[in-house]
C-alpha cells in the first residue's frame, strides 16, 4: 500500500464558523501586512490561539504538531488525520491532513505550502526548541522572524464582531453567577455548587450559539483557605457558615474566554472580612473609573497600589489589575502586552477589551484571612469604558445561602 505523506480531506460542507468569511480576510489582510513589514515571506503559526484567530479552527493537539500557513496568496491549516475532515468544516480557508506514517509527516507538508530557502515567521512564544529544529532542517528557511508580538497586537483590537461576541460571553459568564448563587447552601461541597455553574452555562452558550462547537467552559469555586489563590482548583471541601467564598465562572465560546469573579461569604460575615472586602471594592470601583483611552496600563496600576498603600493594603496584593480579552484559555493565549501591571506601557485604545479585578489575600490566622477578588469586564471607547459585566458585587448581594 502506497502511504502519502498528507492528503486533503474535505469531508462535507464548511460548518458555519463564529465569524463570518469577511472578518477572518480582514484579519488575514492584517498578517500579511505584518509579513510585508517585517520582510517574511511565509508565516509558520503553531499555537492555539493565533491559528484560531486566523482561521477559525481550534485545534485539539493531544501531542500532535498543528499549524497554519500563510502566504502572500494561500492560507491553509495542517492538521492531523486523527481530526478527519472536521478541520476542513470548522476552518476558513484550505486544509490539508499529515499522516503519522513518519514522524517527519508534518513537517515535510508544512515545508510544501510555505515553501523551502525563504525568510520564515514563527511564534517565538510557543514553537519548542525541538519544534524550532524540525522546521530549520525541513524549511532550510534564508532566515526566521519571531512574528509572535506582532499577531498579539494585532489580537488586542477587537473587531466589532469580536467585541459582540464577547458581550455574548459576559453574559453568560453572568447566568453562571446567579446559577451558582442560587446553589449555594451550608454543607454542600465546592464541586457541588461549580458543576451547577458550569451545566448552566454550557447549555446557555447552546442557546445563544445554536451552530457553534462546545468545549471547555468550566468554573472555579472556592471555600475557605481555597480563596487564597486566584487559579486554586475545585476541591471536595464542604462549605461552612461564615466560610469566605470565591465565584469564578469562565464561559469558552468558540475560543472566546470571559469570566466573572465575585467575592461571597456563606450566610454570615463577620466584621473584620467587611472591611477588607468594602477596601477592595473601593479599589475595584476606582480601578473601573481609570480605565479610558489615553492611558497606561502603568498608570493605572500604580494609582490603585497607592490606594491600597493608603489603607496599609498594598501588601496583601498578588498580582496585576486586570488583562485583555479575547482568543484565550487558562491553556492557550495570553495578551500580555495589555495587562494591567507596572511593566506595561500599552496606552489604552477604543476597540481593547480589558478585565478589572483587584485582588487582596489576607494570610490565615489573621482577622479577615481569605482572598478578596472583583472581576468586571470593560470595552474601552471613545470616550470612556463600558463594563459589560452585570452581576452585583457586594455584601448586599453576595452574602447567601
Amino acid at each position: 500500500m502506497d502511504r502519502p505523506e498528507n492528503y486533503r480531506f474535505h469531508n462535507g460542507a464548511k460548518a458555519a464558523l463564529p465569524f463570518a468569511p469577511e472578518e477572518y480576510d480582514a484579519r488575514l489582510m492584517g498578517l500579511r501586512a505584518i509579513m510585508d513589514g517585517r520582510g517574511v515571506d511565509a508565516v509558520v503559526l503553531t499555537s492555539m490561539h493565533n491559528i484560531a484567530y486566523y482561521s477559525g479552527f481550534l485545534y485539539c493537539s493531544f501531542g500532535r504538531p498543528y499549524a497554519l500557513v500563510v502566504t502572500a496568496r494561500d492560507s491553509v491549516t495542517v492538521s492531523a488525520g486523527i481530526d478527519a475532515g472536521q478541520p476542513w468544516r470548522r476552518g476558513h480557508g484550505d486544509n490539508i491532513t499529515y499522516t503519522d506514517w513518519a514522524r517527519t509527516n508534518f513537517w515535510t507538508t508544512v515545508a510544501g505550502i510555505a515553501g523551502k530557502g525563504r525568510v520564515i515567521g514563527y511564534e517565538g512564544d510557543h514553537l519548542t526548541l525541538q519544534q524550532k529544529v524540525r522546521l530549520d532542517e525541513a524549511l532550510s528557511p534564508r532566515e526566521t522572524i519571531d512574528i509572535a508580538a506582532d499577531t498579539m497586537r494585532q489580537r488586542m483590537k477587537k473587531s466589532p464582531a469580536e467585541t459582540e461576541l464577547i458581550r455574548h460571553g459576559a453574559a453568560v459568564a453572568d447566568v453562571g453567577g446567579y446559577t451558582i448563587r442560587d446553589a449555594i447552601r451550608v454543607g454542600l461541597r465546592e464541586i457541588d455548587v461549580a458543576i451547577a455553574g458550569r451545566d448552566a452555562m454550557e447549555l446557555e452558550i447552546a442557546r445563544r450559539f445554536p451552530d457553534a462547537e462546545y468545549r471547555d467552559t468550566w468554573v472555579w469555586f472556592q471555600s475557605g483557605l481555597n480563596t487564597d489563590g486566584a487559579h486554586n482548583p475545585v476541591t471536595g471541601r464542604v462549605i461552612e457558615r461564615g466560610d469566605i467564598l470565591s465565584l469564578n465562572t469562565f464561559p469558552m465560546t468558540s475560543g472566546y474566554y470571559t469570566a466573572l469573579e465575585r467575592t461571597m461569604f456563606a450566610a454570615e460575615v463577620d466584621e473584620a472580612s467587611l472591611k477588607i472586602w468594602e477596601a477592595n471594592i473601593g479599589a475595584h470601583e476606582y480601578g473601573m473609573s481609570l480605565l479610558r483611552p489615553g492611558v497606561t496600563c502603568a498608570e493605572v496600576t500604580h494609582r490603585i497600589s497607592d490606594f491600597f498603600a493608603e489603607r496599609d493594603l498594598l501588601q496583601y496584593r498578588t498580582f496585576g489589575y486586570g488583562h485583555s480579552f479575547g482568543i484565550l484559555s487558562h491553556y492557550y493565549g495570553r495578551e500580555a502586552g495589555l495587562e494591567l501591571r507596572e511593566d506595561i506601557d500599552t496606552v489604552l485604545e477604543p476597540g481593547m477589551v480589558i478585565s478589572m479585578e483587584p485582588m487582596l489575600t489576607i494570610p490565615q490566622g489573621q482577622p479577615g484571612a481569605g482572598g478578596y477578588r472583583e472581576h468586571d469586564i470593560l470595552v474601552i471607547g471613545e470616550d470612556g469604558a463600558e463594563d459589560i459585566t452585570k452581576y452585583p458585587y457586594g455584601p448586599d448581594f453576595n452574602v447567601v445561602g
